[in-house]
This record gives C-alpha cells, sequence and structure tokens, in this order.
C-alpha cells in the first residue's frame, strides 16, 4: 500500500467508524477550552476534568482569573503535572485576554501563541476545535501513531515536521477531526508500550503491524 492509498484507507474508515471523533476535555466555550488545554499538557484528559469544574465555577471569566492571584489559584491545580508553571500560565493568558483580546480568545495562530502557556500545539488544538480550522495538532499520540501507520516517514524528527506532513497529504476539511482520530486511536489502541494490534481495523494499512508480522 501507498502513501496515497494509506491515507485514502485511514480517511475512509474514520469516517465511517468515528465521524464525531472530538475532544475528550470538557469545556463550553473557547475561555473554558483555552484553560483545560493548556492545564492537559503532559496531564491525562481525565485528570483535567476532575479540576476544571472547580476552577470554571470560581473563575468563569477571563475577567475572573486576570483579578486572581498565585496563591489563591494554586490549590485548584496543585494535583496537575507542573501545577507551579501552570498557575503563573494561566494568570499571564487570562491578563492578555482581557487587555489584549477584550476577553476574547484569538481565532488566529500566532495570536494564540503569544498568551502564556501556549505553545503551537495548544494554538492548533483551540483554532481546530473551536474555529474548525485545518490545523493539526501534534501531541505524544498523534506523533507516534502517524509514525506508526505510515502516514508520515520516519525521518519526520520533530512535532512540526510530523504537523507538516500530516496537513499536507490529509485533505481540509478532514484536518480537524484527522487530529482526534490519531489521538483516540493513540490512547485506546496503538499504546505507546503495547499496543494492541489485535483490537485494531488498522492493520492493513500499518507499516508496524507489517514489521511484526515480517518477524515472526
Amino acid at each position: 500500500m501507498n502513501k496515497k492509498e494509506r491515507y485514502q484507507f485511514f480517511i475512509e474508515h474514520f469516517s465511517q467508524h468515528s465521524p464525531e471523533a472530538e475532544t475528550e476535555l470538557h469545556y463550553e466555550n473557547p475561555y473554558q477550552l483555552i484553560v483545560a488545554v493548556a492545564l492537559s499538557a503532559q496531564c491525562t484528559d481525565k485528570r483535567v476534568n476532575m479540576v476544571t469544574p472547580a476552577i470554571f465555577e470560581t473563575f468563569p471569566t477571563p475577567e475572573a482569573l486576570a483579578q486572581s492571584n498565585f496563591d489563591e489559584l494554586f490549590p485548584y491545580i496543585r494535583s496537575i503535572s507542573y501545577p507551579n508553571n501552570k498557575t503563573k500560565h494561566l494568570l499571564g493568558m487570562a491578563k492578555m485576554l482581557v487587555e489584549d483580546f477584550h476577553s476574547e480568545v484569538p481565532s488566529d495562530i500566532k495570536d494564540l501563541q503569544k498568551l502564556p502557556g501556549v505553545g503551537r500545539k495548544t494554538a492548533n488544538v483551540i483554532a481546530s476545535v473551536v474555529f474548525n480550522q485545518p490545523t493539526m495538532a501534534v501531541d505524544t499520540h498523534v506523533f507516534r501513531v502517524s509514525k506508526r501507520l505510515g502516514l508520515v516517514t520516519q525521518t519526520a524528527k520533530t512535532p512540526l515536521e510530523v504537523e507538516k506532513q500530516l496537513v499536507r497529504h490529509i485533505p481540509e476539511e478532514h484536518v480537524p477531526k484527522a487530529h482526534h482520530w490519531l489521538i483516540l486511536h493513540g490512547r485506546y489502541i496503538c499504546l505507546a508500550r503495547k499496543p494492541k494490534c489485535n483490537e485494531c481495523s488498522l492493520t492493513l494499512m500499518c507499516r508496524y503491524y507489517e514489521k511484526q508480522v515480517d518477524k515472526n
């Protein structure tokens, strides 16, 4: 199966079996999502969803969060990975949203990346999920799964290189969904240490599986 056929198989399969794939983070508006995504860096969505309800209740708007301080916010996210940095980032992000963006989460990738704690991955998530832009956020799941399946080359060493290859080959209308397809497949089937190949429906296109078969 060549690359074009792999992408076609990938898109057709998930379009049929997972057409409504979406983020597992709980949110009700763009402000809540950007807070949740910022907290999710190197932390599970499950853990983030456990702490965000209290945060959103206490700080329901960017203004409310911007008026807070480290000692007030920190207890809410102390169970999240890197709580010190994330507390500082959230406070800085809220203040910038209020002062520079009229309390509205911007849709432009460059503007999003100006916000404290918002890197390219987080910016791509917001642009994709909230604004349905054809952006591909590459986390560890996307990086791993896209390589194993053979959607990107093994020479792609950085998230940006993987992102560029995926966006180049996936039709724009499918890019926002494809981000979730890859994440969820990596989270539940194509696990880092022990991929569940016996439960996987993508083995026909998968280079990793092909190599395992050859070994045996």
